[in-house]
């Protein structure tokens, strides 16, 4: 029995360490490089969502680009609201 609750202990403390490491490096991945978004809608079409509202794509939305001002005539910009609530 107290080998059954060691083995549990060092299993959520591996857990714990690891998602408290995992999280932030993930959030701030997200935040600070890319991001992946979903087009829904006729916005896009044809380029993106050709089959209409019933089909989405998913897109990789890189922010690395974006604030290095490397924008270029063809590519595709997303706009975020910065007053969420």
């Amino acid at each position: 029995m107290a080998q059954s609750k060691g083995w549990v202990r060092r299993y959520f403390k591996a857990f714990c360490k690891g998602f408290f490491v995992a999280v932030p490096v993930a959030v701030t991945f997200l935040d600070r490089v890319a991001c992946v978004a979903r087009v829904e809608g006729a916005s896009m079409q044809p380029s993106l969502n050709p089959g209409g509202s019933q089909s989405s794509d998913v897109v990789l939305l890189n922010h690395w680009k974006v604030r290095n001002f490397e924008v270029q005539r063809g590519d595709i910009v997303s706009l975020v609201n910065g007053s969420r609530t």
